[in-house]
């Protein structure tokens, strides 16, 4: 049985914006890597809402990723990650 490839469109290695670059360090990386990455960065800066974990409060290299400074829900992420890759 053959192996399955992997989605080469998910694996492509993208350029990271300068904002992005600032929280998860020097690209082109793919998109999973990216998302790795700003959690370790999450987890680091202990980032999370610890009454809901879900909740990121941006700090302020985060904030320039997001777009503000106000609590953000970790599934509207990717929608802002979008903005900050080609």
């Amino acid at each position: 049985m053959a192996k399955k490839a992997a989605n080469s469109a998910f694996m492509r290695k993208l350029k990271l914006s300068p904002e992005l670059q600032a929280v998860c360090g020097k690209g082109p990386m793919p998109r999973t890597e990216i998302t790795k990455k700003i959690w370790v960065y999450i987890k680091k800066h202990d980032l999370q809402d610890p009454d809901n974990m879900r909740n990121i409060k941006p700090d302020d290299a985060l904030a320039k990723v997001f777009g503000s400074k106000r609590t953000i829900s970790m599934f509207k992420m990717p929608g802002h990650i979008n903005k900050h890759v080609e």
